[in-house]
């Protein structure tokens, strides 16, 4: 493997990748991506927790992760690669950043597949009672681990019908909900503002957690610029995905979430039981509501699952290809890195094991070692944005295709946004385990690369 200077990655580390991944691909990517698993599936507790205020949680978010989003399109628009935040931290901050960013994100994603095949076990087991769901997890496992060996382009293809399914139903849902609303749906009275009197219900504590729950909910937008490396032009794909983030965001979550406040009370128990939007559909007395929702979310965690699995062996091979990981991890083959494809499947799979076999102990501590991992990244990604913007103004301006908003005040602003996210999460109980574990994990492997960086040096 060809020797890099310290602190300085290759322009690219995709050499040996393959780019079947076309626009339509990448645009579907970065429109579905914004709708996962946790608008669907975890919106539930935190409506239950803020009331109305949930609207005004997302928005909070929303606008921090549109920032986010604005930094890592700025960089990955000059810098295309797989390891996409971990090259840009490598390359801004040090070899240590890039690898304690890519290892961590590698651990959160590799356990979210096993959480995410978990879920989507639950809702094919209730339609077919008696079935064992570690089967239905394994098989959905071998599919996707399946179609992300053989070449990226299937990689896409499921991403773009899963990414269609859901965004459909979204839109769909919207439409339904803003006639109902209105009062022109048939059959159905508006509610009007009926159940946004108590906005606060449970005062700031509830939006606290509402906002929290928001936050994680937004995880996974980064994989279209991971996906965007191996594209026809990762450029223009970057640069387009990131372009639409807002008005994404905007619908999908922040529009969704006031249409279901507005038809349901949020202190409704089948909010959390059945879910948000079935509870909402419910509302509306559409027939069938329930299973439908239930085959788009389950479309939801099939979609994350493939995403994930693809996202964390790109993350995987860019490490390598760094001489950060085990060298068998960068093999490619057919164009993909068929080892890391593997490995993130066995991480993840394990990761079931485990929830079958300690459900009491090791279990929940591998769920709160990934609790807050996401604001870890974004943390680096507002880092390596603030020392990179200068060097790129500065060697090569043509390259500064996407740039962040009036920089660099809002890089701040989202550094001081990820920073109260934090304090938040150490005065709740329920996240301040997360916390600690997550900063332990993050510790520990800032000084393993911070070691390695060093022997390296002095190779």
């Amino acid at each position: 493997m060809p020797s890099t200077t310290v602190g300085t990655p290759p322009e690219s580390d995709d050499a040996s990748l393959s780019h079947g991944l076309k626009q339509r691909h990448l645009s579907m990517i970065a429109l579905g991506g914004v709708i996962g698993a946790g608008l669907f599936v975890g919106s539930g507790a935190g409506i239950a927790a803020a009331g109305p205020s949930i609207v005004l949680a997302y928005t909070l978010s929303g606008l921090l992760v549109m920032l986010v989003m604005r930094m890592l399109g700025e960089m990955s628009a000059a810098y295309p690669s797989s390891g996409s935040f971990s090259a840009h931290a490598e390359r801004a901050i040090g070899p240590w950043a890039g690898f304690t960013a890519g290892w961590s994100f590698w651990v959160l994603l590799c356990t979210a597949v096993g959480l995410e095949g978990i879920g989507a076990a639950k809702i094919v087991t209730g339609w077919l009672p008696g079935t064992p769901e570690w089967a239905w997890v394994a098989l959905f496992m071998v599919v996707f681990c399946g179609t992300n060996l053989a070449a990226v382009k299937n990689f896409g293809e499921f991403e773009f019908w899963f990414a269609a399914l859901k965004v459909g139903a979204i839109t769909l849902f919207l439409v339904l909900g803003v006639l109902a609303v209105a009062g022109i749906l048939p059959g159905t009275d508006s509610p009007g503002a009926s159940h946004l009197t108590d906005f606060l219900p449970n005062g700031g504590e509830g939006l606290v957690v509402g906002l929290l729950a928001s936050v994680f909910a937004y995880g996974g937008l980064e994989t279209v610029t991971i996906a965007a490396a191996e594209s026809e032009n990762p450029v223009r794909g970057v640069a387009s995905a990131v372009r639409t983030a807002m008005w994404r965001i905007a619908l999908f979550y922040i529009g969704s979430m006031a249409i279901v406040v507005t038809l349901v009370p949020w202190d409704s128990e089948d909010v959390v039981e059945k879910g948000p939007y079935v509870a909402a559909l419910d509302q509306l007395g559409i027939p069938g509501a329930g299973q439908v929702m239930n085959v788009v979310v389950l479309a939801a965690l099939l979609s994350a699952m493939n995403a994930n699995i693809y996202g964390s062996s790109r993350i995987a091979y860019s490490l390598v290809e760094r001489g950060q990981g085990p060298k068998a991890l960068g093999r490619v083959s057919g164009g993909v890195p068929r080892i890391a494809v593997l490995a993130s499947c066995v991480f993840g799979f394990v990761c079931v094991v485990l929830s079958y076999w300690r459900p009491d102990d090791v279990f929940p501590w591998l769920l709160n070692m990934i609790g807050a991992v996401i604001l870890v990244v974004w943390i680096f990604i507002a880092v390596s944005q603030l020392r990179l913007r200068g060097r790129l103004e500065r060697e090569a301006p043509g390259k500064l295709v996407v740039r962040m908003w009036a920089f660099p005040v809002l890089t701040w602003v989202a550094l001081a946004g990820m920073a109260a996210i934090l304090v938040l999460m150490a005065r709740e109980p329920d996240t301040r385990v997360q916390l600690y574990s997550t900063g332990g994990m993050t510790a520990f492997l800032a000084v393993v690369g911070y070691v390695w960086q060093r022997r390296r040096a002095t190779a």
